[in-house]
């Protein structure tokens, strides 16, 4: 997965230098390593480059970092998080460039990992016989670990004011685990103008777990946030949208375009049609990324992919246990 955690180290990564290149591994590399990736590498390509911090990507990078892939790409420097890698043969992953004084370490993201949001989607499955509580809260609200400061989100905006000639285009919608399909979606909604000023509109939890249901939204409106102001294609984010797309909302950003994907528009609570103020002003558009990628699909492929890894898991150890025992019982006899 690629997650708001790494696009965090990405952007510390980044201010320690002037041009950052990260490394990708091919799915081969990563099924030798550490068994079959959720996503395909140029998926995963596609979203790493999406993040605004990275210039540029290498694609099939080794997965031991050694100084000849340092020097074939010019680079001064490596960075990594400041948790241990080890290779097959319990070394350390960077020790070569520790030594050699060209590896720097950057601060893990406090409240999210993969395994973590992993474990919110199982939890998901096998409790999202609706374990909703009243007024339809999120069952996350408790789940999440993770503390939104105002600096986060400093750090994470752009920072960024519309400027004359700017063509300014809002889009809203959960943006839940934030993925491949909606980078799709925000390069194509980007093609549309010369100068393109997106902003997204985040809806908040109970909303999104209202037109979502079961346990939706995977990600708090803080943890989604910061997904989406990772991408490069978001100059902007309303935290916390309204539902419907209001005339007060498009006049106070001067809104030039409202675009909206092929996925479903659940009507709003009172039955209506959450975009009619845009279609009125002819300003609403549809646009297909050409991805038929959604959270829904995300997360079943990242529960079958875990289930099956898990079942390898247990295989892998009832057999080294079988020969520990077989061994056992031989030294047994022997005495």
């Amino acid at each position: 997965m690629v997650h708001y955690g790494h696009s965090n180290q990405l952007r510390q990564a980044r201010a320690m230098g002037d041009y950052l290149i990260v490394g990708v591994h091919t799915d081969e590399e990563i099924a030798k390593h550490k068994g079959p990736p959720v996503f395909t590498q140029e998926e995963r390509y596609k979203m790493v480059q999406a993040i605004k911090w990275v210039d540029e990507i290498a694609p099939g990078a080794p997965y031991v970092t050694t100084l000849e892939t340092l020097d074939k790409y010019s680079c001064d420097f490596c960075v990594h998080g400041d948790d241990i890698t080890l290779t097959i043969d319990g070394k350390d992953t960077y020790e070569e460039v520790k030594t050699a004084g060209r590896y720097r370490e950057c601060k893990r993201t406090q409240g999210v990992s993969t395994t973590d949001l992993v474990g919110r989607m199982l939890l998901m499955t096998k409790a999202h016989h609706s374990n909703i509580g009243p007024k339809g809260h999120s069952p996350w609200t408790g789940v999440s670990q993770f503390l939104q400061t105002s600096q986060k989100i400093i750090q994470f905006a752009s920072g960024k004011e519309p400027q004359p000639g700017d063509t300014i285009i809002y889009v809203a919608g959960a943006f839940d685990l934030f993925h491949v399909g909606h980078v799709d979606f925000l390069e194509k909604v980007h093609q549309l103008a010369e100068k393109p000023y997106i902003i997204a509109g985040l809806h908040f939890d109970q909303e999104v777990n209202r037109y979502k249901g079961k346990n939706y939204p995977i990600m708090n409106i803080h943890e989604r946030t910061l997904s989406v102001l990772a991408c490069r294609y978001v100059s902007e984010v309303v935290i916390g949208a309204p539902y419907a797309v209001t005339a007060d909302l498009l006049d106070h950003f001067r809104v030039t375009l409202v675009c909206h994907g092929m996925t479903e528009v659940v009507p709003d609570k009172d039955g209506s049609d959450p975009y009619e103020e845009p279609k009125r002003r002819g300003i609403f558009q549809l646009v297909d990324s050409g991805s038929n990628l959604t959270t829904d699909l995300i997360v079943q492929r990242i529960i079958k992919n875990r289930l099956e890894f898990e079942a390898r898991n247990q295989k892998k150890e009832a057999k080294e246990l079988a020969v520990l025992e077989a061994m056992r019982r031989l030294e047994q006899e022997k005495h």
